[in-house]
């Protein structure tokens, strides 16, 4: 069970809730702040005060006073008006991170809406009914707008929600219909809560950390392996080394990899009379570039860490001293910055993946058979396995080009500066599923390399590593689609199945 209280969220429990459907509840002591803000908002209208987005209207309408009988119209306009979004729909895990982290928000005691609204989203969550919310549509200022009035409106019996056996979206309505619940009624300020934050950027850009993140402990698998069908030397990976230059993610990476390599068969057998000095950077240098790698995940793990616990709404309610504040946490600027780095890491990650996929195939390098086919020439073996790696590296690049230098006005020059972080947020989702395809390439290839190895092993963590991907995939004795092979291997990546850790406990 998770519990959401606003301050405690974990990256790790938004991805138990998002892939693996762990339940959820609202803390008692989150409700309670809940309540105190709600009626703070309730009373300053009742007071005559002007509340944004309660008494006004939105953006460059702020201006305009709305009477009460328009009030609660108000907020149901808004969530229509800015349903706006296009493009395919995202996807169940991704609509569920966005559903607890809007919840979370609000749980915070700082939106001024009710309980019940936030408890819907944690139904919704529970009762597996996930809205269907357009990609595009957000630049990530004034709060991911079109996307969260997407996720919003089936709260209130309209717009659409995702068909559970994936089929066309279904109308709110009709679904809330058949399930008995009652759709709600908004009151004051309870729209603008629900649409007012950086959960759609956040939301995305969590997943693709944490799977940027795996990818990452199983590319350290991948260059292992790739070292040992090379004959490389694990020497330059002794913590006397990295001791010298003490970047964390450089020691994290040199620590995994020695302990990958310890007690190879294939090592030993070339530990003396071996005419080289030492390996090409590909190889000796991968804990200086997977540690950078690592350096730069951990901050934007670090601001994804704030983000999930922020209340990002506009106006902000401080019931302590009965304040309502317009101000703007809803510009995602710094978790655009973030997920910018993050594929500026993956583009770096693919390239020096992608050199050792090039030592391994071509015989100059390797001393093995050209392209690891058993007969080459007759067979082509792996050969379009490396072009179909460095097409993905140029798409990397490109995506490694930042979205958050940008800024496009809009609301008529209210909103003047933006942060582009929901451009930044897929740009990241779709770096994290290149790096799974070059990670699973490296091992694809690697495993083969080892195979003109035999009968000399490697350590006992990457035979464990060489056997998982045997069961899937066998060893290539002909020419056949590399394609599927492929696949079964980046589903092992995106499972987590070769992570070092595991690796290491298997028997």
């Amino acid at each position: 069970m998770v519990q959401v209280d606003g301050r405690t969220l974990t990256l790790e429990a938004v991805d138990a809730v998002a892939r693996s459907d762990a339940p959820v509840e609202l803390d008692p002591a989150a409700r309670e702040r809940i309540i105190r803000a709600c009626e703070t908002v309730d009373h300053l209208v009742a007071e005559g005060r002007p509340v944004y987005g309660v008494t006004t209207g939105f953006g460059r309408l702020a201006e305009r006073p709305i009477s009460e009988s328009g009030r609660g119209r108000l907020q149901v306009n808004l969530l229509r008006s800015h349903a706006a979004g296009t493009g395919a729909p995202l996807g169940v895990a991704e609509v569920r991170s966005l559903l607890l982290l809007r919840a979370n928000a609000l749980a915070g005691g700082h939106s001024g809406c009710r309980p019940e609204v936030v408890e819907r989203l944690l139904e919704f969550l529970n009762r597996h009914i996930h809205p269907a919310v357009p990609e595009v549509g957000s630049v990530g200022a004034s709060g991911d707008l079109a996307p969260l009035a997407h996720l919003a409106l089936p709260l209130i019996g309209e717009g659409w929600l995702l068909d559970p056996g994936g089929g066309e979206p279904r109308p709110a309505g009709d679904v809330l219909a058949e399930l008995a619940l009652n759709p709600l009624t908004l009151q004051a300020k309870e729209g603008l809560a629900l649409i007012n934050g950086t959960q759609a950027t956040t939301g995305l850009g969590l997943l693709a950390l944490l799977g940027a993140e795996r990818a990452l402990d199983q590319l350290e698998v991948a260059g292992a392996i790739t070292l040992e069908a090379l004959k490389g030397t694990p020497d330059a990976f002794d913590p006397a080394v990295h001791a010298l230059r003490p970047h964390p993610g450089q020691i994290r990476s040199a620590e995994i990899l020695h302990t990958l390599l310890a007690g190879s068969e294939i090592r030993e057998s070339h530990r003396h009379g071996d005419p080289r000095v030492q390996d090409a950077y590909s190889m000796r240098c991968m804990p200086q570039i997977h540690g950078a790698a690592r350096n730069g995940l951990a901050y934007t793990r670090a601001v994804l860490e704030t983000e999930v616990n922020s209340v990002t709404d506009n106006p902000l309610v401080f019931p302590d001293d009965a304040r309502v504040i317009s101000a703007g946490n809803f510009h995602a600027q710094v978790v655009s910055q973030a997920l910018d780095l993050l594929c500026i890491v993956v583009a770096d990650l693919v390239s020096v993946s992608e050199r050792r996929i090039e030592r391994l195939l071509n015989p100059d390098l390797s001393g093995l058979p050209a392209f690891l086919a058993p007969e080459p020439g007759l067979q082509s073996g792996y050969m379009i396995l490396q072009v179909t790696v460095a097409d993905l590296l140029a798409e990397a690049r490109g995506l490694a080009t930042p979205a958050s230098v940008d800024s496009v006005p809009t609301s008529a020059g209210q909103e003047d500066h933006v942060s582009m972080g929901m451009w930044a947020a897929r740009k990241a989702r779709r770096a994290t599923e290149i790096l799974e395809v070059v990670v699973a390439a490296e091992l694809l290839a690697g495993v083969q390399a080892l195979e003109y190895r035999l009968p000399l092993r490697p350590s006992a963590p990457l035979v464990r590593a060489r056997n998982l991907i045997r069961e899937q995939v066998p060893v290539l004795t002909d020419d056949r689609p590399v394609s599927p092979d492929l696949e079964q291997v980046r589903c092992l990546v995106k499972s987590g199945a070769l992570l070092p850790s595991r690796l290491l406990h298997l028997k």
